[in-house]
């Protein structure tokens, strides 16, 4: 990865790390509603491996933790500029995550899809084209720890991990109410979490290992985070701390 004079070979590293924007790219993916356009974020991914490539000082660190860090930047700094969050999105999850709790307490088991779907009033396939269109619901957002909306999605949406939610993680009660919630999802529902999280494999591949499409994929997914969410931050769950200040801006 050398030239001649000794310097990094920045042709021969864009070439081998530009697999790397893919990567990121398809697992950011599931994290960002589907009005978002995956070549445009890898393009955005791009921008920031070069930047990487340039800025990379030999020894501060691995240059692939570097250059992960770079291009998840870039990424999330495109979006921000894009303005593309609507606003019905929180909306019409807040509803299934309320529907999941009505039924639930109704049923004593998880309610299905058809039933979800009669309870917030709306047919089968439009329940599941919002969470096709929700793919952007994630399970514990900066919202719950303040309310109010004016604050910037992917503050409380996609990155941050120094931030106040994984203090809500690591926090006992909570872990053992996440751990009790997962176990309770429906067995596929379990597997999607399992191998987007556990095994980091993105929605095409987490289909052709369900043998589903990538739009199931997503449905599946944003189910089991309204199920999550209505069980951890339900009437009865553990309350989530406090949070202190606004938490800074990720660092491309």
């Amino acid at each position: 990865m050398y030239d001649s004079e000794g310097n990094p070979d920045k042709g021969q590293l864009v070439e081998l790390y530009a697999p790397l924007v893919k990567r990121i790219a398809f697992h950011l993916m599931a994290k960002l509603p589907s009005s978002v356009n995956i070549d445009d974020l890898m393009q955005n991914g791009m921008i920031g491996l070069l930047d990487a490539v340039d800025r990379y000082e030999d020894g501060a660190a691995q240059f692939e933790t570097y250059a992960s860090q770079r291009i998840r930047g870039a990424m999330l700094d495109g979006l921000r500029e894009d303005d593309w969050m609507p606003r019905s999105l929180r909306r019409d999850m807040r509803r299934v995550e309320a529907a999941v709790q009505t039924l639930e307490q109704r049923f004593g088991r998880a309610p299905n899809e058809t039933e979800l779907a009669g309870e917030i009033g709306v047919p089968l396939p439009e329940y599941q084209q919002i969470l096709q269109e929700a793919r952007g619901h994630q399970l514990v957002y900066f919202e719950d720890f303040k309310s109010g909306e004016d604050e910037d999605f992917f503050e409380h949406h996609v990155v941050d991990q120094d931030a106040d939610p994984l203090g809500l993680l690591e926090d006992a009660d909570f872990r053992r109410a996440l751990v009790s919630a997962i176990g309770a999802l429906p067995e596929r529902e379990q597997l999607v979490m399992s191998l987007y999280y556990d095994e980091e494999l993105n929605l095409r591949e987490i289909g052709e290992v369900l043998g589903v499409t990538e739009s199931r994929v997503c449905q599946l997914h944003s189910q089991a985070v309204a199920r999550l969410r209505a069980n951890v931050f339900g009437e009865g769950a553990p309350a989530p701390a406090k949070r202190r200040g606004r938490p800074p801006r990720s660092k491309g």
